[in-house]
């Protein structure tokens, strides 16, 4: 079992930067990947970010350029740096761990925000 817990949402302007953290613990030994999903209200939830253990990254369309997904090995931790915040990137924001049978992990989920 992993468990999961998010950190780091809230209220930013449009054009603002917030950074998530999600920290692991548990079988943290068989992860192969880990990323960040998102719920927007009213829309299904969506990948926005994964890293893998090799550390290879992935991102949609709409965040490549803005938001950076990194990790700390020592701290078991993975963030997802957003900048230039949008209205649009409102959502609750959930940390998803991955493990070498495919078992999926879920935090409970943090939220973003982005309003004037």
């Amino acid at each position: 079992q992993v468990q999961l817990v998010e950190s780091g949402g809230g209220l930013v302007q449009p054009g603002g930067s917030l950074r998530l953290s999600c920290a692991a613990s548990g079988s943290i030994f068989s992860i192969r990947a880990m990323g960040w999903y998102r719920q927007a209200p009213g829309k299904e939830r969506e990948l926005v970010a994964v890293i893998t253990s090799g550390g290879n990254t992935n991102y949609i369309a709409s965040v490549k350029g803005r938001f950076t997904i990194s990790r700390d090995n020592a701290k078991n931790t993975v963030y997802l740096q957003m900048n230039i915040l949008k209205p649009e990137d409102t959502a609750v924001y959930y940390c998803n761990a991955r493990d070498a049978v495919f078992n999926d992990y879920w935090g409970k989920g943090t939220l973003v925000t982005v309003s004037s």
